[in-house]
């Protein structure tokens, strides 16, 4: 069985990162963004490498056939830390696999191992988050990773926007429909 911390990764130094598409052309950028991932950096505000791996990867509703090959370095820098790792390392794969189903982009055939290996680690990573202290943010990215992880991209997505506030007003709402 494949752990979170030996996944199968596309290599970063690979010319296929060269072949692969983001929102603004070939992804040979990529790989140095995801190295920085090491370190497992904050996200919080527009912090580097989030914001442009954000920006290439996941725009604006779409994503492309370098995402599929970034989500297994963002798990993999995950399970190195899930106790300190902030909330995007879960929200990452599971907008990429909610957006993903939803405009039923494929999944390039080289790439299919290492994202649904990706994936299926979420879970396991969200349990052993469970010992830190949480915020709504987070629960709301966690659920949704659990959620992107088991083939409900639709739920996923909604769970995102699922904080404390606006379960409250969800749950008015459903019971009085």
């Amino acid at each position: 069985m494949t752990t979170a911390s030996d996944l199968p990764c596309l290599p970063l130094d690979s010319a296929r990162w060269g072949e692969l598409e983001h929102a603004y052309g070939h992804a040979s950028d990529i790989p140095d963004l995801l190295r920085k991932l090491d370190s497992v950096p904050s996200a919080v505000g527009d912090q580097e490498p989030w914001f442009s791996l954000w920006s290439a990867l996941a725009h604006q509703n779409d994503v492309y056939s370098a995402s599929f090959a970034a989500v297994p370095h963002v798990v993999r820098a995950l399970a190195t830390a899930p106790l300190s790792a902030d909330s995007t390392y879960f929200q990452f794969p599971a907008v990429v696999e909610a957006w993903r189903q939803e405009k039923q982009v494929p999944i390039p055939e080289d790439l299919q191992v290492a994202y649904s290996a990706a994936l299926a680690a979420l879970p396991g990573l969200v349990a052993q988050a469970s010992a830190r202290e949480w915020d709504g943010g987070f629960l709301a990215c966690a659920l949704s990773a659990v959620a992107a992880a088991k083939g409900f991209g639709n739920v996923a997505a909604a769970v995102l926007e699922m904080t404390p506030e606006v379960a409250d007003e969800f749950t008015e709402w459903f019971f009085s429909r």
